[in-house]
């Protein structure tokens, strides 16, 4: 994928209660370069398996699929453990996908929480093993499907206005916070 990418989506999950066991709804803001241009909106099932089939979608039936030329994702899963399949979800879209993270996983205890308490965890585990290591790019890790370190790079840069997470996630955070709060009141 040559050039830079200026329309792209990020999506991230609303808050829950740890004991809530519903549907957590999952938000998209969508931008063109610095300006949001819409809000997409859904929802997945806590810890399930259709965070991936959601966020097609979702992507698939709004007005900005034909404009969009990438997926931002604040790391693997929404909703718990509600595991997105990143090349599954950049083969049907066919759009690159960059999975973004704070800090590190810790591998390990999310291998240990997904085979020991999580239904349908060993699948899960192994959507993550797949997509292989977080790379360090800058202050975040990043995974990436479809795009060169370079691109990933790139991204960060242009759209890191207000924090080291790219704008589109920022924004899903905030709007996703406020829809389950009434305001937004978590760091981002």
């Amino acid at each position: 994928m040559p050039g830079r990418l200026s329309h792209m989506v990020g999506f991230d999950d609303a808050p829950f209660a740890r004991e809530y066991r519903g549907d957590v709804t999952v938000v998209g803001a969508v931008f063109s370069g610095a300006r949001l241009e819409g809000v997409l909106s859904g929802r997945v099932r806590r810890d399930g398996a259709n965070a991936t089939r959601e966020l097609v979608r979702m992507v698939r039936e709004s007005r900005f699929a034909p404009q969009l030329q990438c997926i931002l994702l604040q790391g693997v899963a929404l909703a718990g453990f509600n595991v997105v399949d990143v090349r599954q979800l950049a083969e049907a879209l066919g759009l690159p996908v960059l999975v973004v993270a704070r800090h590190r996983p810790n591998w390990p205890a999310i291998r240990e929480a997904l085979l020991q308490r999580v239904s349908g965890g060993r699948r899960k585990w192994q959507l993550i093993e797949r997509l292989g290591p977080m790379e360090p790019l800058g202050t975040v890790y990043v995974q990436r499907v479809g795009l060169t370190l370079v691109q990933a790079q790139d991204i960060l840069k242009r759209f890191g206005l207000h924090s080291r997470i790219p704008e589109p996630l920022r924004t899903a955070h905030l709007i996703a916070s406020a829809l389950a709060g009434g305001w937004s009141k978590q760091r981002v």
